[in-house]
């Protein structure tokens, strides 16, 4: 640092040349300027990328020969076609690049990705001018990455002739450093500074710079030490004896604070002291390591973990909050926020705690103007913003032009425009002053009013298909402000007669809040009025509010008045009574019919499953009356085939005979079948039967084995040796365990057993991988009987605002396809094609971007675009909630007699179970029948239709 310091001190010497030197210097910068241009489109754009930000600084040292041997070069690239040719292609290329981001910019100003490949190609092209504007525009929406600024700054540093160059640059750090906390920025701020030490008042600017950036991020426990040095080593180099007491203050202010290596800088401090070190310094060294034993464990867990180490990050913001230190909490957030910086909650949080605990203007108004520019599509930020604004006294220019920013951010919901509408509204409704009659702020809330649903009713509505205001809130809260607070009643109606012809008729809570609005700055004549049109068009409630109406008239309406109520509240319940019975017997009707498809389909199964059998039963019956024919009476007869319990794997042994057989219920056993298996292929109707042993899972292996399933059916050759080179990528594969069917047929699953258990957790991400075009399902091996809900769902069914759901692809659109159309709104992390369980693709995609703001971009640009004469539809990520099946006692009626169930046998009522009362003596039920496994439906048994004799016959009975 001494030496930068003497060699900036000389700089600062030589700068105030003037006369012919000092012009020959500036003619030769500007011949460096015109040289760099020149080489930039004369070497190749690759190699000057990775010349980098050295460029500038190699450019300084060439001489005017060296000039003329580059122009040379230049001249000579020229000259040779190919070489002329390939560097004008790719001039041209990125040329035709530039145009398509300045269009794409143009259309969306809030495109990230955008904006930094728009400034990579124009540094690439040495387009200077172009360069400051693009970042400058960039920096004006966004806050900047720390990589960003620096190549930036290093750019701008290296341009820097004079000294309104340099203050040019220390404005560029005076903004680099608010965006984020970056100690390397501030670092750099502070060399640099002390570049321009030879100025008026350059020491005061150096010593301004260290003590904000120690200020910043003197407290940092990893990055903190380096500001601490450069200061120190700054001040050493001024040879003066009373910068030694500033030295010593600064190694007592350092060792106060827990930072890592300590140890080292308190012997440093040993070291360069001439004296004793105090006894008050010791002790405060001591005190900041004892804390920084406590620290030690949060930074460990944020030097092992990966970025963005969120929890992490939580996890140590908790820990500050309960110590209450404002400066480490304040440090800590924005560490977290630097890798976090789109995180909509953390920001939330951060702001929250300095809006209620710190309260310092510069601080909050900082963190939220930071907080929309990292996070423009969170509604939430933008509304906290304003709030802050107002409440520290902004003037009414600035909130305004935020809001409108706000409105041109781009949200994902048409919600999100309501809510920063009634946060704008609720700001100019409390600049009124109500107790005048007219004024400037309340003609300008008014027109806020009517420009806030016009803006509904046209922006939103034409983007999302619907105003987000389904209920009017705004309206509501414009016709309460016009009838309490400026006695305006009239246009109160007014709004209230708009806000029930936009479908809120039929809702009782829209009349009722309306009648109470009349009953409290209204009259009785309009409250009247309001609640028998209420009667008339509520769907909901009706008897709600049939019920205030007769006690409205009740207390203070007349006998008339109470008449007209009493017929009209009776007219409309008996005729919703009347809708609600018919829309039952439809719902009934509906049930009913449904019963019955389903007893249909039970019916054709049972038909096609009777004709399959007797088919089978006939084929065996033919085949063993032509193997009788060939054998002679008291040969051994084989077994007979018997219906038996399909067992997977298993087949019976030798000498036993099967429940159920003729040997099994005579007591003795017959002849064991010997045949050959070429023998059973012709028993079975020409069905191959294999001899598989049977093996018993072992349900203790269940830790290291996964259940593999929806794998082809027809594979060719052994399952086991085709599955298991899958598998051994995982691990140590001990068995692959294939089920095969009493046939021998492979039923297309088997088990996985491997050797350790964290060979099965990773053969899980084998999930849905493609085996010959069908999808292979990976799972855990669970015992379902024990745990029947075990469920295993990979992908969430919650909303995720990052994810996009396409529909109405193309079935042959492949997802290479598909990604290469949706990068270009952003960075793609993942794309799945939904396909059905034999691989078929069903026209669906998840595309998950890398954040909320490209996937809100990328619905605006790809919904209802067209691939291949396919119109696709593109929104958010939000699957429906999946219906859980009602128990059977949860779909009875309430108030419905619970009846003993009829108890039958394993397999329910036989035929021979008949009902032994006389039919004369039955009485059908009047209670409807209640179904085993359904809703209840009406009786389908029909009394006896009665005529006129019947009827006089019963009334000479009685």
């Amino acid at each position: 640092m001494a030496t930068a310091a003497a060699a900036s001190a000389s700089e600062a010497e030589a700068e105030p040349k003037a006369g012919p030197e000092a012009e020959g210097e500036q003619d030769e910068a500007k011949a460096a300027r015109a040289r760099r241009k020149v080489l930039s489109r004369a070497v190749p754009p690759a190699t000057y990328k990775t010349m980098g930000p050295e460029w500038d600084q190699q450019e300084e040292g060439v001489s005017e020969s060296d000039g003329d041997e580059e122009y040379a070069m230049a001249s000579s690239a020229e000259s040779s076609p190919g070489e002329y040719e390939w560097g004008y292609d790719e001039e041209e290329k990125n040329q035709l690049e530039i145009e398509r981001l300045g269009g794409a910019l143009s259309i969306n100003v809030y495109d990230y990705n955008c904006h930094v490949d728009l400034i990579r190609l124009l540094r690439l092209e040495g387009e200077l001018t172009k360069v400051r504007m693009a970042r400058q525009k960039m920096s004006e929406i966004f806050p900047l990455t720390e990589e960003l600024w620096l190549e930036w700054l290093h750019d701008e540093i290296s341009m820097a002739m004079d000294g309104l160059d340099r203050e040019h640059v220390y404005d560029l750090f005076e903004r680099a450093v608010k965006d984020y906390i970056c100690p390397n920025i501030w670092l750099e701020y502070g060399q640099y500074s002390v570049g321009g030490i030879g100025q008026k008042g350059g020491l005061e600017k150096v010593r301004s710079v260290f003590e904000r950036a120690l200020s910043s991020v003197g407290l940092h426990m990893t990055k903190g030490l380096a500001i601490w040095e450069a200061y120190r080593e700054f001040e050493s180099a001024i040879v003066e004896a009373a910068r030694l007491e500033k030295v010593h203050s600064l190694f007592r202010r350092q060792l106060a604070i827990p930072l890592y290596d300590m140890e080292a800088t308190f012997a440093e401090y040993e070291e360069w002291s001439e004296d004793p070190i105090p006894e008050s310094v010791i002790q405060s060294y001591n005190k900041a390591l004892q804390q920084l034993e406590k620290y030690k464990p949060y930074e460990e867990a944020l030097l092992q973990a990966e970025a963005p180490r969120l929890a992490e990050y939580q996890a140590y913001i908790d820990f500050e909050m309960k110590i209450g230190d404002p400066a480490r909490i304040q440090l800590i957030f924005e560490r977290a926020l630097v890798e976090n910086c789109l995180v909509p909650d953390l920001w939330i949080r951060y702001s929250q705690y300095l809006d209620r605990q710190l309260k310092v203007k510069d601080l909050v108004l900082s963190a939220h103007s930071r907080a929309v520019r990292n996070c423009p599509w969170t509604v939430a930020l933008w509304s906290r913003y304003l709030l802050a604004l107002e409440r520290h006294g902004v003037e009414h220019r600035v909130i305004s032009v935020t809001f409108e920013k706000a409105l041109s951010a781009g949200f994902i919901q048409a919600t999100d425009y309501v809510e920063i509408w009634q946060a704008y509204l609720d700001y100019l409704r409390r600049r009124v002053d109500f107790k005048q009659d007219s004024s400037k702020e309340l003609e300008e809330l008014r027109s806020a009013f009517a420009r806030a649903l016009e803006y509904l009713k046209q922006e939103v509505e034409e983007r999302f298909s619907e105003s987000g205001d389904p209920s009017c809130l705004i309206m509501q809260n414009w016709a309460r402000i016009e009838a309490r607070l400026c006695n305006n009643m009239q246009k109160a109606r007014e709004l209230w007669d708009s806000i029930m012809t936009r479908g809120n008729a039929k809702f009782a809570n829209m009349w009722l809040e309306y009648y109470n609005l009349e009953r409290a700055h209204g009259d009785t004549q309009h409250c009247r009025k309001a609640l028998h049109r209420a009667v008339q068009c509520t769907s909901d409630y009706p008897e709600h509010v049939c019920e205030v109406l007769l006690t409205m008239e009740r207390t203070e309406g007349t006998l008339e008045d109470w008449d007209i109520a009493v017929q009209k509240t009776e007219t409309r319940l008996a005729r919703v009574n009347e809708q609600r019975i018919k829309a039952a017997e439809k719902e009934a009707a509906l049930a009913q019919q449904e019963e019955e498809k389903v007893e249909q389909r039970k019916r054709a199964r049972a038909e096609k499953k009777a004709l399959k059998k007797k088919q089978k039963t006939r084929g065996a019956d033919k085949h063993r009356a032509d193997e009788d024919d060939e054998k002679e009476w008291g040969d051994d007869e084989e077994e007979q085939p018997s219906k038996r319990r399909r067992v997977e794997n298993s087949v019976p042994p030798a000498g036993e005979a099967e429940p159920g057989s003729e040997a099994d219920l005579s007591g003795s056993s017959a002849p064991a079948a010997t045949e050959p298996p070429s023998e059973l292929k012709e028993v079975r109707g020409g069905a191959r039967r294999r001899d598989v042993p049977k093996v018993p899972h072992d349900s203790s292996k269940d830790g290291v084995t996964v259940f593999v399933s929806n794998l082809p059916y027809g594979r060719g050759g052994p399952p086991a040796a085709t599955l298991r080179p899958l598998f051994e990528a995982c691990g140590d594969v001990v068995e692959v365990r294939p089920i095969f069917s009493n046939r021998g047929d492979f039923r297309g699953y088997c088990y996985v057993e491997f050797r350790e258990e964290a060979a099965a957790l990773q053969a899980l991400q084998l999930d849905r991988q493609s085996v010959e075009g069908r999808p292979m399902f990976v799972s855990p091996c669970v015992d379902k009987s024990k745990n029947p809900d075990f469920k295993v769902f990979r992908y969430s069914t919650a909303l995720e605002k990052h994810k996009l759901f396409v529909s109405g692809l193309p079935f042959s659109c492949t997802k290479e396809e598909l990604e290469e159309i949706c990068k270009a709104h952003g960075t793609v992390k993942d794309i799945r094609l939904v396909t059905n369980r034999a691989g078929k693709p069903k026209g669906l995609a998840y595309v998950e971007y890398e954040n909320e703001l490209q996937a809100s971009q990328a619905v605006l640009k790809m919904d209802g675009m067209t691939i291949r004469e396919n119109v696709i539809k593109v929104a958010i990520s939000n699957p429906p909630q999946r219906k859980v099946p009602e128990k059977p006692e949860a779909r009875k009626a309430p108030g419905s007699a619970l009846l003993p169930r009829q108890v039958y046998g394993a397999r329910g009522k036989g035929r021979t179970q008949l009902s032994l009362l006389p039919r004369a003596l039955q009485r059908p039920s009047a209670a409807t029948a209640q179904a085993e496994n359904g809703p209840a439906t009406p009786a389908t048994t029909e009394a006896p239709k009665m005529s006129n004799a019947d009827f006089a016959k019963l009334l000479l009975r009685k």
